[in-house]
């Protein structure tokens, strides 16, 4: 049988990539996923084994140490690890969306700086638009950087960075009103800093505090942290792009890429689910035969496989798109949100299959039950992708009456 989620016309460097990714997939990170998942363990062999590899470099440019691959081959590669331990995406991810941003908004002389020490995966990066009293609504930030002579001074608390306590690398959005009179649009008078900090947790440099991991019910392992700015000072170098008021489009460029990243995500955790729900399908006997020959498990099955194949090819075309050069917030909504719930819908077809035995720890569906609901708010709820998605449709279909 043709395995699921296969990708037609890559090419033999593609090929090859991504299958040296999922052998690495299959014998390093599924067999002690499960096990420090449920220690939330920072899982640094798998870390230092995908730095080794080179992934932290996929795409960024070769003149500054990097793979020079695309959106579609990074995606790829998201969706193998993800059929792994979703966690490790996510360490993966936060630190290729600075990158990105980097090598698109950044001057020279930060890309000269950070990109070639990013590719070799010894600076990690990670990343905060929200804030403990906003989500969605960026608009609302309040943490804000004021000029002070040659520097700036920044104040207030950002949260749910990934990566906040591990990363060597933070950039971070808040309102900058310098050079915006009163009454400019929030989104207008928005920048984003580079901060540089020593990974750990407390105080990591003058003024700026990681407090400690976020407990979460899943998407454990990697460290999820709130960050405190307090009268953190930056020189004006480290303003990506070198002017403010350039943030909120920035931010929304790496998190544009970011949701085929995570569509990337909801497509590996299916495609795992699936694969447990079959497997266990064929080993369970009921009634005298395989629970798989049960009309009803086919049935589940059917739907899952198709869910997978859909899901796939969707964030298939939102990161080609992308590739292309064209505008893709559209195809990127799309995919983020259809994969996001066919992900949680797979996850817990399996998880019915798995009967009883699926509320145990011992089996590993158990762990993406908790997992597949932080992709429904990552990168943007479903109902964020729903806005964009309509708003872009009226773009594309105005009436002319």
């Amino acid at each position: 049988m043709a395995r699921l989620a296969q990708t037609a016309g890559l090419t033999d460097v593609q090929q090859e990539i991504l299958s040296t990714v999922r052998d690495f997939v299959d014998k390093e990170i599924i067999p002690v996923a499960t096990e420090l998942e449920h220690r939330d363990e920072y899982p640094q062999q798998i870390v230092d084994g995908l730095k080794e590899l080179g992934l932290f470099g996929l795409m960024i440019p070769e003149e500054y140490g990097g793979l020079g691959e695309s959106l579609l081959t990074y995606a790829l590669c998201v969706e193998e690890i993800a059929r792994g331990w979703m966690s490790v995406s996510g360490i993966v991810n936060t630190h290729f969306i600075v990158a990105y941003m980097l090598k698109q908004h950044g001057t020279q002389e930060q890309k000269d700086r950070y990109l070639p020490r990013m590719a070799a995966g010894d600076v990690r990066g990670a990343f905060s638009m929200s804030e403990p009293g906003l989500g969605s609504d960026v608009s609302a930030i309040t943490s804000k950087a004021v000029k002070e002579g040659d520097e700036y001074v920044l104040n207030g608390q950002k949260m749910w960075l990934t990566n906040g306590g591990t990363s060597s690398l933070v950039a971070v959005l808040v309102r900058s009103d310098e050079g915006h009179p009163e009454g400019t649009a929030p989104h207008k008078s928005m920048t984003t800093f580079l901060i540089e900090k020593q990974p750990g947790f407390g105080e990591v440099r003058p003024g700026l505090t990681i407090p400690g991991k976020i407990d979460k019910m899943g998407y454990k392992g990697v460290d999820t942290t709130e960050l405190i700015m307090d009268g953190l000072r930056l020189s004006a170098d480290q303003v990506l792009g070198g002017a403010t008021g350039r943030g909120f489009y920035q931010m929304m460029d790496g998190v544009e890429v970011g949701r085929v990243n995570v569509a990337a995500r909801g497509c590996g955790v299916a495609q795992r689910a699936f694969e447990l729900g079959v497997r266990y399908a064929q080993q369970r006997h009921t009634f005298g035969k395989q629970i798989a020959q049960h009309q009803a498990i086919q049935f589940k099955l059917a739907e899952m496989a198709t869910k997978v194949e859909a899901a796939h090819a969707m964030m298939v075309n939102a990161a080609r798109k992308k590739d292309s050069g064209e505008r893709n917030d559209l195809e990127a909504g799309m995919a983020k949100y259809l994969a996001s719930e066919y992900c949680k819908e797979v996850v817990e077809d399996s998880f019915r299959i798995h009967g009883g035995y699926g509320f145990s720890k011992e089996y590993e569906i158990e762990r993406l039950y908790r997992e597949a609901p932080m992709l429904l708010i990552g990168e943007g709820t479903a109902e964020i992708q729903k806005m964009i998605i309509g708003r872009r449709l009226l773009e594309e279909y105005r009436f002319q009456g």
